[in-house]
């Protein structure tokens, strides 16, 4: 019998004694069945059939009724014997434990593919490994870039804020403007008569003038009001006398924001005079103008006042001061200040999706440059609440609208005509600004113009609504995880962040992105008042970018973009949407189609969400919370109500809202006695009223 043969007439032999060692408990942690046994522990197994007998036994018994051949049962008689020496010896004399050179070979060409198998996939998770240290590298190389860019135009705004004040101071009607502001500022402890508080009386007592203007009057050897008109002759050279008001032809035409949100703009005509309140943009991918603004472009226009800084009011200012010159703004000091910093950012943003149009071939509108913006600011001319100013043949008086820091109302007035524009408004008392106040000139106008952002909404106690977040902002602080806050830059960041220094002063802030350089503004802009914003301390700080993307751990971050559509948001948002104990809040509007609509979308558990990145986008796993923070700055539909009351005009206009909230609104306000107009050209219908 031939080795080859001996080891074929073995197998069903040691397959059989596989079986029985298998069907033990002992064996249940093995991998395989019994084939597996023969193949991969042959030397165990031979070892058992050497020291248990009753091994034997049962595989000789399994096999007595069906040996093989022959040669099987001869072999089987050795194998199988009671007598454990003879096992040994036909297993030694068999050299069954070793395996033929083929198998060997076999056995060593496996081991070989197994081990280059193992170097393989560790070579394939180094390389992994790699590409993420890449990935890595390039994100943070990017990151980089991006705050590097954002600190030298933060620098570059800088300068250019100085160089747009050493520029004005260098026009005489830009300083008189500046210096009448100061000087018709009220004083600091004003009496409860309105009478004695207005400068235009000359019957006033000079304790009532500010102390500036009293020491400046003294300079000069002038009475304060002699003093007051020739600065103000400066500012508003006098005109003819006033016609008579039916030769005025008041009329009052919305070229922009009247049935949507953004691009507002007023069109006030009477004699000879063209006044436009507010000039926005309309938001979308490309900025544009107000809808109608060339409606107003025949013909000579003599100044805009402006409500306030936020772009769909004011950010197409800089275009018409490139087609009209000699266009005078007005403002209050608040809002002179913030406009230029809103007006770099459209510019900078105009020139940016110019740029990516182009590398798709198509053209993308720029209505203004850098350039432009120092010629608008020039020309920007601070105004105070409560004191009228002259343009041709109309008066202004601007009066505090709430909002925003800087937000007016405006009352003009032509011969005995009055028209009152609320401008965005709200009657709240908020942390960076009071509600409105509407002055007595208001009352009884002929007509007023009211904004409808929220006229179709009763809002929620703000109190209440306040102390929900701050509790939630809390818990999440103690419990290690961090708040992400997408914000507008202007007004609702600067909100936030104060809410967090008055209610959590130990949690850390940081603010990042455009907000950084509009709180300084802010800051800035009310050094010098009765009520000086500080929002920078020991626990609110500017972020430092990108370092902070990893580190900042716990605490709260305030950036920009509001609807997560682009800048450092975007960033942090990657980050932070991905663990389980932080939170983001929306804290604005949201337009339906931007990215923060779209994440209101996603599942709360097991969501995924794709991010607006450089390379075009990212997606990342949604685990944190995501909610809502309302915190509205405009009036709900019962503080719109009290406006309406409170001016009792003979005409109310509703503009920058929707159309079926406006429809439905002007519904209410009829039943209430107000008689309502639509948002198009509108002359009084009456012969003035005697005051």
């Amino acid at each position: 019998m031939k080795i080859p043969d001996v080891r074929t007439a073995a197998v069903p032999i040691l397959d059989a004694v596989a079986r029985v060692v298998w069907s033990r408990p002992s064996t249940t942690h093995l991998p395989g069945d019994p084939e597996w046994l023969v193949q991969n522990r042959l030397p165990w197994l031979l070892e058992t059939m050497r020291r248990f007998p009753v091994v034997r036994a049962r595989a000789a018994e399994s096999m007595a009724t069906a040996w093989p051949d022959d040669r099987t049962r001869s072999l089987a008689a050795l194998l199988l014997s009671p007598d454990g020496s003879v096992v040994a010896a036909a297993i030694d004399a068999l050299d069954l434990a070793t395996p033929p050179a083929k198998d060997r070979a076999a056995q060593r060409s496996a081991r070989t593919i197994a081990g280059l198998r193992k170097k393989l996939a560790a070579e394939r998770q180094r390389r992994d490994y790699a590409e993420g240290d890449v990935r890595k590298a390039e994100l943070l190389l990017a990151e980089t870039r991006d705050a590097h860019t954002d600190l030298e135009e933060r620098v570059d705004e800088l300068n250019r804020r100085l160089a747009i004040e050493q520029r004005r101071f260098q026009e005489p009607q830009a300083v008189a403007a500046a210096l009448l502001h100061i000087l018709e500022q009220p004083p600091a402890s004003p009496k409860d008569d309105s009478a004695t508080r207005d400068p235009h009386n000359e019957a006033a007592p000079s304790a009532h003038y500010n102390k500036t203007l009293l020491r400046a009057a003294e300079a000069s050897a002038l009475p304060p009001e002699r003093l007051l008109a020739a600065v103000r002759a400066v500012v508003a050279p006098a005109t003819r006398p006033v016609r008579v008001v039916q030769e005025l032809d008041l009329r009052v035409t919305p070229l922009g924001g009247d049935t949507e949100i953004g691009g507002s703009c007023l069109l006030v005509e009477a004699g000879g005079t063209r006044l436009l309140v507010d000039a926005g943009l309309r938001p979308g991918e490309q900025a544009r103008p107000p809808r109608d603004i060339e409606l107003a472009m025949p013909g000579e226009l003599h100044g805009i006042v402006v409500t306030h800084a936020h772009s769909d009011h004011c950010g197409y200012v800089p275009a018409l001061i490139a087609r009209n010159p000699g266009l005078r703004v007005l403002a209050t000091a608040e809002t002179v200040m913030l406009m230029p910093v809103m007006w770099n950012d459209s510019a900078k943003l105009m020139r940016g999706r110019t740029r990516q149009l182009s590398r798709w071939g198509a053209d993308g509108a720029v209505l203004y440059g850098p350039d432009d913006v120092d010629t608008a600011a020039a020309r920007c001319e601070e105004v105070t609440y409560g004191v009228p100013r002259r343009i041709g043949e109309l008066t202004v008086e601007l009066f505090p609208a709430g909002h925003i820091l800087g937000a007016a109302g405006v009352v003009i007035r032509a011969g005995d005509r009055r028209v009152v524009v609320t401008g965005d408004i709200s009657g709240f008392p908020q942390e960076s600004v009071d509600g409105y106040a509407l002055p007595e000139s208001a009352a009884g106008a002929d007509l007023l113009v009211m904004e409808s952002t929220c006229c179709g909404e009763d809002h929620d106690d703000r109190g209440r609504r306040v102390g929900d977040f701050i509790r939630e902002v809390q818990e999440i602080h103690q419990n290690g995880g961090r708040v992400l806050i997408p914000a507008f830059a202007l007004g609702r960041a600067q909100e936030v962040a104060l809410l967090m220094r008055r209610h959590l002063p130990e949690v850390p802030v940081r603010i990042d992105g455009m907000a950084v350089e509009l709180t300084t503004a802010f800051e800035t802009a009310t050094a010098s008042s009765v009520r000086p914003l500080k929002v920078f301390g020991p626990a609110v700080t500017p972020a430092n970018r990108p370092a902070e993307l990893d580190t900042f751990r716990s605490g709260v971050i305030i950036t920009t973009s509001g609807m997560l559509t682009g800048g450092p948001a975007v960033q942090w948002a990657a980050r932070i949407l991905p663990e389980s104990g932080s939170a983001l809040f929306l804290s604005g509007y949201q337009d339906e189609e931007s990215p923060g609509a779209q994440l209101r979308q996603v599942p709360e558990v097991g969501g995924k969400f794709t991010l607006p990145d450089h390379s075009g986008e990212v997606t990342v796993p949604v685990r944190a919370r995501v909610a809502a923070l309302r915190l509205s700055a405009h009036a709900d539909r019962g503080g719109l109500l009290d406006i309406a009351d409170e001016v009792s005009a003979d005409h109310t206009m509703l503009v920058h809202g929707t159309q079926r909230r406006q429809w439905r609104f002007r519904e209410t306000l009829r039943i209430r006695n107000h008689e309502t107009v639509e948002a198009a050209l509108w002359r009084p219908t009456s012969r003035p009223r005697a005051e």
